[in-house]
């Protein structure tokens, strides 16, 4: 039955699969065949066109000798008469050429082909001098670029990733948005391997840039990218080298690996200083992306102008936009916020926080400080904290640490996870002796209405929102933590109050989706250090103030309240604020003012005012500082009694925070 049923073979099929069959045999059955077709086809034609002409030879010889001829000049033969000898001759000799031409052709076409598939894949080599070099593919990639390119104006940043180049550079574009002064060049090839650095031109580079590497062994491969640039440009050659690790047991082995004209940075503890500062000091990320990236005032080097005899503290009052915060040595060493009387000698250069590297003239504008608007220093007493941290991740430990080692006593931590992304916090062991606070463990499902409900967050001084890891899943991990930030500020709508939330997110594409109310803000994980990676590739010489301003010691930026520096109320100029700051041994880089604050937390602030600018400064009113020491303890006014009251039952029935529960 089945054959039977079985359609019949028509003779087309037989004919297309012994054609196939043919073709897949050799070149030669091609070309057989190729001339079969033509034949086939050119001389039925040619005898047509032939026969139809009225001016054709009438004997059938002749006519034999016209079809011949307009087949041979359409096929390219030639069309010599004759004998059948000669017709056969010119016949093989016109093949021969065809041949040869089409050889030829494809010879042509198939290099062609080659090198701009080559250039597709971003293979040729780039010669450039002075350009910047980046290499790796990460969440940082979109940053460091766009401040390269930023910086660079008319330059030239090259990217190695181990990615098709045309896709690297469509996304990069995407992500950055046309407009940059500076070209972008994108290389296919991965980052480790010496034969495709030497793509880059490394030697002849100005930086280079090394992005930590996503996965297990990323810091791995970063320090085997450092090693293959050793391997280009040797030892002890080639222009600076700026990397970033994730783990701090190997900050010291790439740091071997950079060699003398590296710096190596670490992006997990950077973060979670970041967001320990933002709990404590609301409104301090927006100053750092304000200080960090090339759009408006940063920190630059300039030489001192007076003379030897000068101190710190009359230079400081020297510039209108600029404002000083430190001094470079002669000889390398770097002062933060010095004392006034510090000397400044020749070869002395000065760090100034102004909106380009060009040296204003200096003037004298201390004739513009007020002494009489001076507030007197008063000592402000540490206040416990309140922290609760919903969720858990690779920073969370280092978050916990710091602010153990940092908190004033009688701090209050409390920790909600539900091991996002198989992390499962470990309990901690005894505190030291220094510790302030002791972490608290609750399990509970961050997405789950009753888990925010029990731990009521009003009653805290601070809420901070950690996303979890990423995974190989399609769930992205700020998905949850903006699904959090919905629910926290739902409850904030329904209770007509604020929370002071600083959440974490991986993607800065998830910064405008964001719900954050009006004591909220969001820092993106590794942003911090990409900026850090741009500014000092971008200007070597900068490693040292970072390294002072943004190193483990921390605490050196800070907000603090303008009246501890000016009488509130008074009408006086950011030179008296700065006169103020100076005798306290902290230099003031800008403001906050008190309006702004309550539209939202990362609003308002103005960096390097100018000195001769006169306001009205008001209780709210906030002084972004440098300071050499760390800042006291402290942090946002703890939150009304009456909430904490209202709350009791329901902190009592998953612990107060004063002790230690399991581990989830």
């Amino acid at each position: 039955m089945a054959e039977r049923r079985q359609r019949p073979v028509l003779l087309r099929d037989r004919a297309r699969y012994l054609f196939d069959r043919t073709l897949a045999r050799s070149t030669a059955k091609l070309l057989g065949w190729l001339s079969v077709c033509c034949l086939g086809v050119v001389v039925p034609v040619s005898a047509l066109l032939v026969w139809t002409d009225p001016h054709a030879p009438h004997s059938l010889g002749g006519r034999l000798l016209a079809v011949w001829r307009t087949s041979a000049e359409t096929l390219r033969l030639g069309a010599v008469g004759g004998a059948p000898l000669r017709m056969l001759l010119s016949a093989l000799l016109g093949l021969i050429a065809l041949l040869c031409v089409s050889t030829l052709v494809g010879v042509i076409t198939t290099g062609l082909g080659d090198r701009l598939s080559d250039l597709r894949r971003g293979r040729s080599t780039v010669l450039e001098r002075g350009h910047a070099v980046v290499l790796g593919w990460s969440e940082q990639v979109c940053t460091v670029v766009g401040e390269l390119l930023a910086a660079r104006e008319r330059g030239v940043v090259a990217v190695l990733a181990d990615r098709d180049s045309e896709d690297t550079e469509s996304r990069l574009v995407a992500a950055l948005g046309p407009g940059a002064r500076a070209r972008l060049v994108c290389r296919s090839g991965a980052p480790a391997d010496p034969e495709a650095l030497k793509l880059l031109t490394p030697a002849a580079a100005r930086s280079v840039v090394v992005l930590p590497a996503d996965g297990a062994d990323a810091d791995l491969h970063v320090v085997r990218t450092l090693l293959a640039l050793r391997a280009v440009l040797g030892a002890d050659a080639g222009p600076p080298v700026v990397a970033a690790v994730r783990d701090e047991r190997l900050l010291p082995t790439a740091r071997l690996a950079a060699g003398a004209h590296g710096t190596v940075l670490e992006t997990e503890a950077t973060t979670a200083r970041l967001l320990l500062q933002a709990a404590r000091r609301p409104g301090l990320p927006a100053a750092l992306r304000d200080l960090l990236d090339f759009a408006g005032a940063e920190f630059h080097l300039i030489d001192a102008p007076a003379p030897d005899g000068a101190d710190f503290g009359d230079l400081a009052l020297r510039y209108d936009a600029s404002c000083v915060a430190g001094v470079l040595r002669a000889d390398g060493t770097f002062l933060l916020t010095p004392a006034p009387d510090t000397p400044v000698g020749t070869g002395d250069r000065l760090l100034v926080v102004a909106h380009d590297d060009t040296a204003e003239p200096p003037a004298d504008f201390r004739e513009h400080v007020d002494p009489t608007c001076v507030a007197v220093p008063v000592a402000v007493p540490e206040t416990p904290l309140r922290v609760l941290l919903l969720g858990w991740n690779r920073r969370a430990p280092l978050l916990v640490d710091g602010l153990r080692g940092s908190a004033p006593p009688g701090s209050v931590l409390d920790v909600v996870t539900g091991a996002e992304g198989g992390l499962v916090p470990s309990q901690p062991g005894p505190p030291p002796d220094t510790a302030a606070c002791r972490p608290a463990f609750h399990p509970g499902d961050l997405l789950h209405p009753a888990t925010l409900d029990a731990c009521d967050p009003f009653t805290y001084d601070s809420v901070i929102v950690l996303g979890p890891e990423p995974g190989p899943g399609a769930e992205r991990p700020d998905d949850r933590t903006l699904a959090v930030l919905l629910a926290l500020r739902a409850r904030e709508e329904a209770a007509g109050r604020a929370l002071p939330v600083v959440a974490e997110l991986s993607d800065r594409r998830s910064r405008p989706l964001a719900p954050l109310g009006p004591a909220a803000d969001a820092v993106v994980r590794g942003e911090l250090t990409a900026l850090l990676m741009a500014q000092l590739s971008h200007t070597p010489a900068l490693a040292p103030v970072f390294e002072a301003v943004f190193g483990a010691r921390g605490g050196a930026l800070d907000l603090r309240p303008a009246g501890q520096y000016v009488r509130p109320g008074s009408l006086t100029s950011f030179a008296t604020v700065a006169a103020a700051a100076l005798a306290r041994g902290e230099c003031a880089i800008g403001y906050r003012a008190h309006g702004v604050r309550a539209v939202r937390r990362d609003e308002g602030i103005r960096l390097c005012p100018r000195k001769t600018d006169r306001r009205v400064w008001g209780e709210g009113d906030e002084i972004l500082v440098l300071a050499a020491a760390p800042a006291p303890h402290g942090g946002p006014a703890p939150g009304p009694p009456a909430a904490r009251q209202e709350s009791a039952v329901r902190r009592e029935q998953w612990g107060d925070g004063s002790s230690a529960a399991a581990a989830p």
